[in-house]
């Protein structure tokens, strides 16, 4: 009698089939959780619930108030401060970083943090002795904490992707912006990139809505503090676009509005990805003479910000790259593989 097993039999035994049914649960930090009411909204699913607390010491702490086991877990959480909920961008990095290892804990199945905001992202580079790669660091605690993935959009840098081992998925506000502009029907456009850094992406920008191209001489002689010295190329009598990736204290966006006008521009708009709007931003916006400041809601903005400031919602884009991300389809479709702007 043979002892040979029937091949139908060893196949099998080679693997186990389980009915696996995915789940897709949605998470809030205290940074941005309109935002993550929004995507919920848009993915037709409900928040789950999750304990966050700052104790009077500084402490922050966090619990699942349901069981996450086996589910795809995205957090929602930019890492910047927010008033209204009383946080710091801090907190915000820390609370991330506990809610990743809480679901890790408690047996996710993937944890994927959503941060369209990257706090620490200027940093990524030494700029004088002794300083640290903030954002590496950064990137290096996600990872610890038990990150599968990273999605994240309109990086400051592009390198900032290559200090994770884990994968990142990149997103741009740049087809909503230029949507936008386009759609105000202005004429005679020019885009003004507000130094040698923004080229590239000033140059799609104005290839997107059919403008010119100029830019900025600009030095930075210190952290937080630009000089703008002249532009290159022509701006008179036109209507200006300063395009970057964010606006902090709008000192340099000031700076920059005022020598565009004293060139001859006719008006000068500015558009950003993130409103960071830190310090006395509001009051340097109100002063600029921009005719309208045009960000999108990575960050929450006042409510009590100057009327020329325009807030275009960003929840439909993440909406797209989570339900993505999910059934494991391309993200880089949603941009037409156009989402790489370094």
């Amino acid at each position: 009698m043979s002892s040979a097993m029937d091949p139908s039999t060893q196949s099998s035994r080679a693997s186990l089939a389980i009915d696996y049914n995915k789940r897709l649960m949605l998470f809030s930090g205290r940074a941005n959780p309109q935002l993550a009411v929004d995507i919920a909204d848009k993915l037709g699913v409900d928040l789950g619930p999750v304990e966050l607390r700052t104790f009077s010491n500084g402490e922050v702490y966090c619990r699942y108030d349901e069981s996450i086991r086996g589910a795809d877990v995205f957090i929602v959480q930019p890492t910047c401060g927010n008033p209204q909920t009383g946080v710091t961008a801090n907190d915000s990095l820390m609370e991330l970083l506990f809610m990743i290892d809480a679901a890790v804990g408690a047996s996710a199945h993937r944890v994927i943090a959503v941060t369209p905001w990257f706090g620490y992202s200027r940093q990524d580079k030494k700029s004088a002795p002794r300083e640290p790669i903030s954002a590496r660091l950064v990137a290096r605690m996600l990872e610890a904490a038990g990150a599968d993935r990273v999605l994240t959009m309109d990086l400051h840098a592009g390198q900032i992707q290559g200090f994770f081992q884990k994968p990142v998925d990149h997103m741009t506000a740049l087809f909503m912006l230029t949507r936008y502009f386009g759609d105000l029907g202005l004429s005679d456009l020019v885009v003004v990139a507000p130094d040698a850094g923004r080229v590239k992406l000033n140059k799609k920008f104005a290839s997107k809505i059919g403008a010119e191209l100029a830019i900025l001489d600009k030095e930075r002689p210190a952290q937080q503090v630009a000089e703008i010295g002249y532009v290159i190329g022509d701006v008179k009598g036109k209507t200006a676009v300063i395009v970057d990736d964010m606006i902090d204290t709008a000192g340099t966006l000031k700076a920059a509005a005022r020598t565009v006008l004293e060139e001859g521009a006719s008006r000068v708009y500015a558009a950003a990805t993130h409103g960071v709007f830190s310090g006395d931003a509001f009051e340097n916006l109100s002063a600029s003479g921009l005719e309208e400041i045009v960000v999108t809601d990575t960050i929450p903005v006042s409510p009590d910000r100057p009327e020329n400031i325009r807030v275009l919602p960003c929840a439909e884009l993440l909406t797209d790259s989570i339900r993505r991300i999910f059934i494991d389809d391309s993200v880089s479709e949603v941009f037409g593989g156009e989402n790489q702007l370094f």
